[in-house]
């Protein structure tokens, strides 16, 4: 495992040298926000590369070259890093955390920026499922299938949407402006949850 990323200095593993040169603004304590992740891995078996870019993109780290990544630096990352970088040695590969800053604060801008908007296309994505939810209710009602094994199927279609809102609002660090319209989507299929629970209620009791 690699030090922890707390410490200001440049962390090496297996013996490859990267000096404060590497970046340009490795940023003192007081000045880090970002880590940057560098990751090598071999080529095969690919299931280790692949592990390694899913708990990545699961943590909503920003590509910014071949094998180097970008994370806010902020508590809640702190165990993701961890698992990075436990999944870069079972793959029998190599990660350098560094802390950094922008060399100026257009350069900090920029980062936060593409940070953001991968955070806002994901929140898009939630949103066009939360219409998809919607869109089931309805055609559920509009078929009078009021039946328990539906219920049950919407019931879950309504958990995997909370979890998934979980994960993205614990990565959202910036709030993405589309994050509110996200949470009020959420709100609505609960509501329209409730709504046909009770139809189905009601069908299965013949009220």
């Amino acid at each position: 495992m690699a030090p922890p990323y707390t410490r200001p200095a440049v962390t090496r593993r297996r013996g490859l040298a990267v000096t404060g040169g590497t970046f340009a603004g490795v940023a003192a304590d007081d000045q880090a926000r970002w880590l940057m992740l560098v990751v090598r891995l071999p080529a095969e078996p690919s299931r280790h590369r692949v592990a390694v870019w899913r708990e990545l993109r699961r943590a909503g780290a920003v590509p910014l070259g071949q094998g180097c990544w970008a994370l806010p630096e902020v508590p809640a990352i702190a165990d993701k890093v961890a698992r990075v970088e436990d999944l870069v040695g079972r793959g029998d590969g190599e990660v350098i955390t560094l802390r950094a800053a922008g060399r100026a604060e257009a350069d900090t801008a920029r980062l936060s920026a593409l940070f953001t908007a991968a955070r806002q296309a994901e929140w898009a994505e939630f949103i066009a499922d939360c219409g998809k939810f919607d869109a089931e209710i309805d055609s559920e009602i509009a078929k009078s299938k009021f039946t328990l094994a539906e219920l049950e199927e919407e019931e879950q279609s309504l958990d995997r949407l909370r979890r998934w809102h979980r994960e993205l609002a614990a990565r959202d660090v910036f709030g993405a402006p589309n994050a509110a319209e996200a949470g009020q989507q959420l709100k609505h299929c609960a509501e329209r949850l409730a709504d046909y629970t009770e139809r189905v209620f009601r069908a299965v009791h013949q009220m």
